[in-house]
């Protein structure tokens, strides 16, 4: 058993399979990327199509709609292989699957179950997420983005920020409010493919890490949505993005494992290379208190992580538990990245190793799909709520 297996139950064939289905395609497809994808911010069209075909794309979604109706540990699993890899390969599938596929499972018709989730489980199409604006976050229930009901159809116009996937996305579920002072109770969701008129996509956002990950803007502009495109009933909008919201922390918590493997295998491979008074400098008590801390906290997220995954396949309540995942993953990743890159030196400090990158990547999963101020506040109320 290596280092990079420290599962906290046994998992089953299925969930085993995944994981080293995902495990040989990140070491011999996606790691070969990584460096360049990051250099030239460069998005990894020619692994879509190869993710859908192992099943990737479509990972919790039943069989009868062309997904692999795999357990949501199995996909923590091939979700932490991918972010090993590269953290930029990891968000297109963890967005795609947790952010536009999840909901449409959850929420959708029979109807815009069979339009859309074959294609996004394929890979032929990508999906998105638009809940986020340019002046609401954090609080999604202030939003700002409107949409007028005018006899059979649904007029909309905003602005949202922050689309992960925007740039290549083919199929989008947003939000939008019927009245702005209306609060949770005035959101609706949709789902709607992107080429639609009236809706614009906003220029490639510059990021300090996952730069293989497109990021954008979308401006709606009198885009005409009719009832074929709402998803769940009328003004339940808030639900579903909250709901999808806590699952989706599951896949970035898993990503943030990832990162962590990555920077603590390269810290560790330099560590028995590089020599300092005669020694590797693995042998220094320093660099050992860092290499132990390191996995210490990786274990550690791990066993948050499939912990609050196998409570969700069982359809126990699993938000705070979630939330604590995400939380303690994503700085358990920052720790990791910063002390694969001291145990470099200055080489930790320029791009012809990838520990620099590590730490670049890490730093998005403390702030998307829920910032760690507001898991503290989501854990903090569950825990109010459970006493």
């Amino acid at each position: 058993m290596s280092w990079e297996d420290g599962f906290p139950f046994e998992l089953s064939d299925e969930e085993r399979m995944a994981q080293e289905t995902a495990r040989a395609f990140s070491k011999n497809e996606v790691l070969p990327l990584a460096a360049e994808l990051d250099r030239e911010h460069r998005y990894p069209a020619e692994l879509i199509p190869k993710m859908g075909a192992l099943g990737l794309m479509g990972a919790c979604v039943p069989t009868e709609f062309g997904g692999s109706g795999l357990s949501t540990v199995a996909y923590c699993l091939m979700v932490e292989e991918l972010a090993a890899a590269c953290a930029s390969t990891s968000i297109i599938m963890s967005a795609h699957n947790s952010l536009c596929i999840a909901p449409i499972v959850a929420a959708g018709s029979v109807e815009q179950k069979q339009r859309y989730l074959p294609d996004l489980c394929s890979g032929k199409t990508v999906g998105c997420f638009a809940l986020s604006e340019p002046g609401c976050g954090s609080d999604a229930a202030s939003l700002s983005c409107r949409v007028e009901k005018q006899g059979d159809h649904y007029i909309v116009n905003g602005a949202k920020n922050w689309i992960t996937n925007g740039p290549v996305a083919d199929v989008c579920v947003l939000f939008a409010t019927h009245d702005t002072a209306g609060g949770h109770k005035a959101v609706s969701a949709f789902v709607h493919p992107m080429e639609i008129a009236g809706l614009a996509r906003g220029k490639k956002e510059d990021k300090l890490g996952i730069r293989g990950s497109p990021t954008c803007g979308l401006t709606y502009e009198n885009v005409k949505l009719t009832s074929a495109n709402l998803l769940g009933a009328e003004r339940s909008g808030f639900k579903v993005a909250m709901s999808t919201l806590n699952g989706g922390r599951l896949g970035v918590a898993a990503q943030a494992i990832g990162i962590a493997r990555a920077a603590l295998r390269d810290a560790l491979s330099y560590s028995k290379e590089r020599k300092t008074f005669g020694v590797p400098i693995c042998e220094h008590q320093s660099i050992q208190n860092y290499l132990s801390e390191m996995i210490i906290q990786i274990d550690a997220a791990r066993a948050l992580t499939l912990g609050a995954a196998r409570l969700k396949d069982r359809g126990a309540a699993y938000i705070r538990q979630a939330a604590m995942a995400k939380l303690y993953a994503s700085e358990a990743a920052m720790f990791a990245a910063i002390k694969g890159v001291q145990i470099h030196g200055g080489y930790g400090y320029v791009s012809d190793y990838p520990a620099e990158r590590h730490l670049r990547d890490a730093k998005i999963t403390e702030i998307y799909e829920g910032t760690s101020e507001i898991q503290r506040i989501v854990i903090a109320s569950q825990l109010v709520k459970e006493s």
